[in-house]
């Protein structure tokens, strides 16, 4: 066979290797698809979860006393909070507090006193009115001043009808403004408004707030350094870790997630704690509130802590928590580079 009709040199063919593929000799892909990421995003807070949760089981102790003096530092603002709202509540709503008396005159009968009512109750400005018979005034008198026999030797009923106004909106100048209006029905002999009372409430309330505002600020920066000391002892317990981390390409991220996800977790067992105490601390000083209660005739009783405070309570210290492990992750970041 001549040179010229010999077949071209075919490549060699390694003995037992599998058969070319030619899908693989295409270019491969840009990267992995968006299911793929999502799972290693997920699969990457998982075993941070997961690794934070050990951490803090290796040390229950220290854990449970951090917990519980971030607990204590989050159960003053909000039980004193309780308190004051109690105290509201305790003290009668605002137009309650604000209420106009209208004394009649003595000649001024059953009759007259219901038609002067309906009267007032017509008005816009007004919420409520109630009407006291001369009768009822005087045996509530009896009742209330212990004088119950030295009344019955008078010869006649000294007190007159009252007509209780309850106002729809608190403010001085229209409450001030309706006694006078009220003053010049007739039958009406004086309208007596306590604006001295409403002024001293309001001012214990608004000191009250303010109190608890100041005192929120002092506690919420005491937890953030609390919890900021905590993560940075964490962090120095695994210096080594995370310097050999970042050599070998470790991000911020990375490294900042795990801490994260401990600070958020003491908040949650601060927040569990904190409710959990305000609950039963306000339980057990409602027995001595009913029985200094009772003494008065009234049946007043301390409310528990409600759902929407406590899971605030609880969301607070979770926010608290990622915070201050925040804080102290990118305070320390910049000291953890490789040597």
């Amino acid at each position: 066979m001549s040179a010229s009709k010999m077949p071209p040199p075919q490549p060699a063919e390694r003995v037992g290797a599998a058969p070319r593929n030619k899908v693989s000799d295409q270019l491969p892909e840009d990267g992995p698809d968006f299911r793929t990421l999502l799972h290693a995003w997920l699969e990457s807070h998982r075993a941070s979860l997961v690794d934070s949760l050990r951490r803090l089981a290796r040390q229950p102790i220290g854990s449970f006393f951090t917990c519980l003096v971030m607990a204590v530092a989050l159960s003053l603002p909000m039980g004193l909070a309780l308190l004051l709202d109690n105290v509201e509540k305790l003290g009668g709503s605002w137009q309650r507090a604000a209420q106009i008396s209208l004394f009649l005159e003595l000649e001024a009968g059953k009759r007259e006193g219901q038609a002067l009512r309906e009267q007032i109750a017509a008005m816009d400005d007004v919420a409520e009115v109630e009407w006291i018979s001369r009768e009822q005034a005087l045996e509530e008198f009896q009742q209330l001043s212990g004088l119950g026999e030295a009344l019955k030797e008078l010869p006649q009923n000294p007190l007159p009808g009252v007509i209780l106004v309850t106002p729809v909106e608190v403010d001085k100048a229209k409450l001030e403004a309706l006694r006078l209006r009220l003053a010049e029905l007739p039958r009406v002999q004086q309208a007596q408004l306590d604006l001295v009372w409403v002024e001293r409430l309001t001012a214990i309330l608004k000191l009250g707030d303010r109190f608890v505002f100041g005192l929120s600020l002092l506690l919420i920066l005491a937890l953030l350094l609390v919890i900021g000391n905590t993560i940075r002892l964490h962090i120095e317990n695994r210096r080594a870790e995370i310097e050999v981390i970042k050599l070998v390409g470790g991000t911020d991220g990375y490294v900042r997630r795990p801490f994260l996800y401990m600070g958020a977790l003491y908040g949650i067992g601060a927040g569990v704690f904190a409710w959990l105490l305000l609950a039963f601390g306000l339980d057990w000083l409602n027995d001595a509130v009913v029985r200094l209660a009772g003494l008065y005739g009234s049946d007043f009783a301390l409310g528990g802590v409600p759902s929407s405070d406590g899971l605030s309570l609880l969301l607070g210290a979770v926010l608290l928590g990622y915070i201050g492990a925040w804080l102290a992750v990118a305070r320390h970041l910049n000291e953890l580079a490789p040597r």
